[in-house]
């Protein structure tokens, strides 16, 4: 009935539910995975209405993360349809923690080439950020930069952090072929010493794909940092904690005091 598939709809009677399921749990989301549900719904055995079920809701959370991907891209698209043609989201990690630099991130995205999926980093588990992060630096244009714990006291952290966005558009700068005529930042301030314009957006990593994919670019990106300084550095169990506040590490620092990747100016790290 459709020679893409590896078996015959018209014969699917005659093979066992065993048999279905290892068939069908690999179909891709095209058209001919409807015909196959049809099908397979008009099947008296429990066990193929079973799969049938599970095809149906592997095509409704497809369609969810599509929907998801064109409400996040409405913005740019707004902006584009303006004229803006460059249009950058950033976003930072590591504002709060009492160890290691604070990372920021710089993404402008192809809207021709999609990746679904793109989240705040912090509702996203560790494999699919890591995912997302391989797909983003392979079909994105990427920038990167940080600014170190000496940096964060010497400055304190929002300066700091402007600092890791400014560097993460440098970043980005010499690959682009045109410059950026706008730059989507999250949170509620723009940065401050650019003349290119900008817009603030709270909750922005939920709410816009460059800004979102930036966020997991920043996220991935420091946390690589503070494993090399968890083996540095193995008395404060920074692979778990990734720097934070956690009660394991505020004991730590009660027992062996503060390491050169400490923050200074933040309280609850001793001199």
């Amino acid at each position: 009935m459709n020679n893409s598939l590896d078996f015959d709809l018209n014969r699917v009677s005659e093979l066992t539910i065993k048999e279905l399921k290892n068939k069908c749990s690999n179909l891709e989301l095209k058209q001919e995975l409807i015909s196959v549900i049809k099908v397979l719904k008009k099947d008296s055995r429990k066990g193929v209405q079973k799969i049938a079920a599970k095809l149906e809701r592997k095509i409704a959370k497809k369609e969810a993360i599509v929907t998801k991907w064109e409400k996040m891209q409405q913005l740019e698209k707004e902006y584009s349809q303006k004229g803006y043609q460059v249009i950058i989201g950033i976003d930072e990690a590591g504002r709060g923690p009492l160890a290691g630099p604070v990372v920021a991130a710089a993404v402008l995205l192809d809207p021709q080439n999609k990746i679904y999926g793109l989240d705040d980093s912090k509702k996203l588990n560790l494999t699919k950020r890591e995912n997302l992060f391989k797909q983003i630096k392979a079909k994105a244009k990427v920038g990167i930069g940080q600014a170190t714990s000496s940096e964060i006291d010497k400055y304190n952290i929002r300066e700091a952090t402007f600092t890791a966005m400014k560097r993460a558009v440098k970043d980005l700068l010499p690959k682009l072929q045109k410059q950026p005529d706008l730059l989507l930042i999250d949170g509620n301030a723009v940065i401050p010493g650019l003349t290119v314009e900008q817009e603030s957006i709270i909750d922005g990593d939920a709410k816009v794909n460059n800004i979102a994919a930036a966020s997991i670019i920043a996220k991935v990106s420091r946390d690589k940092l503070i494993y090399k300084y968890a083996e540095e550095f193995p008395e404060y169990n920074l692979e778990s904690n990734k720097g934070y506040g956690t009660a394991e590490h505020i004991a730590a620092l009660k027992k062996y005091g503060s390491t050169p990747i400490h923050r200074k100016s933040f309280a609850r790290v001793p001199d």
